[in-house]
């Protein structure tokens, strides 16, 4: 009888060390999704500002229009800050246009905002067909005016934020990383197809 109740014991204690390790390893479970996502050139994913507005700061068009954030309302945009003399935004560039060339759509846009000065305008803007992005309209807001760029909470360059149809971030990620990469479009497609359900 003594033999059997220290089995049982053991039993339990075994159990309750199984537990605690496979509580301990698995962790709570993220309340969001797509932090899976956050893996290999995308690892530095930034989550804490989803929910965030696009900022109220405007931009130009290529033609000198105005235009905000505001007006891209109903699509899906991944909004790139760079300039001609970052290398790390010059270096991802040629990635943001292939995946404009593979997502591009009435759902989905790359908008590359030049914060170049108001002189190198037109380099920037020939700047950006150099390097291999011909295919993302060129948007400008110097960093002199860069009530965009303060309002978006943007800390360094190259910085690219994705916002979702309803105007609110969705992550953002600091410095160059390889938009045309595998897991990159993966979490775009997963974005696209979360903002379909909604």
């Amino acid at each position: 009888m003594i033999r059997y109740a220290f089995a049982g014991l053991f039993l339990v204690a075994l159990a309750a060390i199984v537990y605690v390790l496979m509580s301990a390893s698995g962790g709570k479970p993220s309340a969001n999704a797509l932090e899976r996502y956050a893996t290999g050139t995308l690892e530095k994913l930034d989550f804490s500002l989803a929910g965030q507005p696009v900022p109220s700061g405007t931009f130009n068009h290529a033609d000198g229009t105005e235009a905000d954030l505001a007006s891209f309302k109903g699509r899906t945009i991944l909004v790139n800050y760079w300039a001609t003399w970052c290398a790390p935004c010059e270096k991802e560039m040629p990635a943001l246009g292939a995946l404009q060339a593979a997502r591009g759509s009435d759902a989905f846009e790359v908008v590359a905002i030049s914060i170049d000065a108001d002189e190198d305008v037109d380099y920037a803007r020939r700047r950006l067909t150099e390097l291999g992005a011909a295919n993302i309209a060129f948007r400008h807001a110097p960093l002199d005016r860069g009530d965009i760029v303060y309002g978006a909470n943007v800390q360094g360059f190259p910085t690219t934020i994705l916002y979702g149809p309803d105007g609110l971030e969705v992550a953002r990620l600091s410095g160059e990383a390889d938009w045309a990469a595998a897991e990159a479009v993966q979490f775009i497609d997963a974005v696209l197809r979360q903002a379909g359900k909604s």
